[in-house]
């Protein structure tokens, strides 16, 4: 061939490779940008949009979110405990199906099994900066971590902020000791009357891989977090690379580290604060194609009394009036039911609200069919994609909702109740503590209980088994229970995820201190 000829050829070749290349960074410049943020043990009630007769205002950033996107009423936790919930936002998946049922531990030698696919793995495959910022309960040892699991940066703590000691002046509300080597016996000793708190490792804040500080201060945490969002999202930007940026916060996690405030309550003070981090991330990624998605790991740890939130109207009487909790690990509304606030300037209509039945799990799906992406299909879902839901105005949602047992009656993970549009099925109830001590009696039952939760939203006074109501429910509803279990049960892709603990497996910076610490005590 002659020079000429060839020369003409690379032109053609290398123009069409430029091309390629180009349309694909176009492709990636314009997917857009995703915001998670998961609020720890909030309540449906704490979000002043959902109780329009308070009078307080703790989360003004939240309400302009809401009168400028959407508020979904009807927006469920996939269980009321943290590390199950968090296992089924992020693989789409009920527990039953990821092996994640229950909470891990400090020393837990593992975590969400290694084969389940995360969405922000997928993301990142795609081409996105994925980072997490927060709480994990996923697994912090080796390849369980955040940075293992599709995240390519992580600022957080590996667990909840009451699985560890802090220094001095050591957790606020309700008080425990500081980390302090010479009490740490002490300490010890007084668990159980000093409320909970756990002494035998200091907390630690983790980025990446290493153990940044230990004892963190749990005071200084969201300005830590704050700054460390800001500054992904500024770095995204100014790449021109789409991100996810998944926030889970300490809020509002016992123990509370509110900022000093005399007029407001220690909770208030610390909802104010988690509303203030809100806003300083919308302001940033304001001007971006960017989705935020606010909700909720479970509801309101109601043990705790005042350092609790509020479930709003979902009381669930029926249980407490025969003594036990009706909020955090149980299937009652107060337990799942979170609130929930999508903003998308120029894709959510504006001021609007949606009563569709959805489910934390439906963010697995919705991300990646607006990012473009495709879940892999070697592997059964459980959620569904909310697109229409969120851009569209579409009021219906899931037709089935199952809620598994997170630490109540029962084995985890079970699916002891259900919703199939207004109501709603007890298969299980009991043994979860309320504030007072007091857990309530286990109690099977079959027939199921079923509230017709548009009349009887405190979940009350449950339908007559005799009625044809009742009975094309429970009908209706078991069906569909045993068509899942089953569905489950001869899933190939089902994981089991292991729980054994090591003492070496806990994150430490100097193992050899009875209390680990980062820096030199001496």
């Amino acid at each position: 061939m002659a020079e000429g000829a060839v020369q003409a050829v690379f032109s053609v070749l290398l123009l069409h490779t430029l091309s390629q290349h180009g349309a694909r960074v176009s492709e990636i410049r314009t997917k857009p940008n995703f915001i998670i943020i998961l609020a720890d043990d909030i309540g449906w009630g704490d979000l002043d949009d959902n109780r329009p007769h308070k009078t307080t205002n703790n989360t003004p950033n939240l309400h302009l979110m809401a009168q400028q996107g959407l508020r979904l009423t009807d927006f469920h936790s996939p269980a009321s405990m943290c590390t199950p919930s968090r296992a089924a936002i992020l693989t789409g998946r009920y527990g039953l199906r990821n092996g994640v049922t229950r909470n891990f531990a400090v020393n837990s030698v593992a975590g969400l099994p290694l084969s389940e696919v995360t969405f922000p793995q997928l993301l990142q495959t795609a081409g996105y900066y994925t980072a997490m910022i927060g709480k994990w309960h996923l697994g912090h040892s080796g390849p369980y971590s955040p940075t293992r699991r599709g995240f390519d940066y992580y600022l957080g703590v590996p667990y909840s902020n009451d699985m560890g000691c802090t220094d001095t002046p050591g957790y606020d509300l309700p008080p425990c000791l500081p980390c302090d080597s010479l009490r740490t016996q002490l300490v010890r000793l007084k668990r159980s009357a000093s409320g909970g708190c756990y002494s035998r490792v200091g907390l630690p804040l983790i980025e990446n891989g290493s153990v940044v500080e230990q004892p963190l201060d749990l005071r200084a945490l969201t300005e830590q977090y704050r700054s460390a969002a800001l500054r992904i999202i500024r770095s995204a930007r100014e790449r021109g690379q789409p991100y996810l940026l998944y926030i889970a916060t300490a809020h509002m996690h016992v123990p509370l580290a509110p900022p000093a405030s005399p007029e407001v309550s220690p909770y208030a003070a610390s909802l104010q604060e988690l509303d203030g981090l809100i806003g300083a991330v919308k302001a940033a990624s304001d001007g971006d194609d960017t989705l935020i998605w606010f909700t909720g790991d479970n509801g309101p740890w109601e043990q705790k009394c005042q350092y609790a939130g509020s479930v709003g109207p979902f009381t669930g009487r029926w249980q407490t009036s025969r003594g036990g909790g009706s909020a955090k690990r149980t299937t009652w509304e107060g337990g799942h039911r979170v609130p929930t606030v999508a903003y998308w300037p120029g894709k959510i209509p504006e001021n609007t609200i949606s009563s569709a039945l959805l489910s934390g799990m439906d963010i697995f799906p919705t991300v990646l069919s607006l990012a473009g992406v495709t879940p892999p299909s070697d592997r059964r879902y459980d959620g569904i994609d909310a697109t229409a839901v969120l851009l569209h105005g579409e009021q219906t949602g899931r037709q089935f909702l199952f809620h598994p047992n997170s630490g109540a009656a029962g084995k985890n993970g079970d699916l002891q109740a259900a919703r199939s549009g207004k109501y709603k099925a007890f298969y299980l109830t009991g043994a979860s503590e309320a504030c007072g001590g007091g857990t309530g009696t286990p109690q099977l039952h079959d027939p199921p209980l079923i509230f017709d939760l548009d009349r009887d939203e405190a979940e009350e006074t449950p339908l007559e088994t005799g009625t044809p109501e009742y009975r094309a429910v429970a009908e209706r509803i078991s069906r569909t229970r045993e068509q899942l279990l089953w569905d489950i049960a001869t899933d190939p892709s089902a994981s089991a995820a292991d729980y054994d603990t090591d003492a070496s497996a806990a994150p430490c910076c100097d193992p050899w201190r009875p209390v680990c610490r980062c820096r030199d005590l001496a």
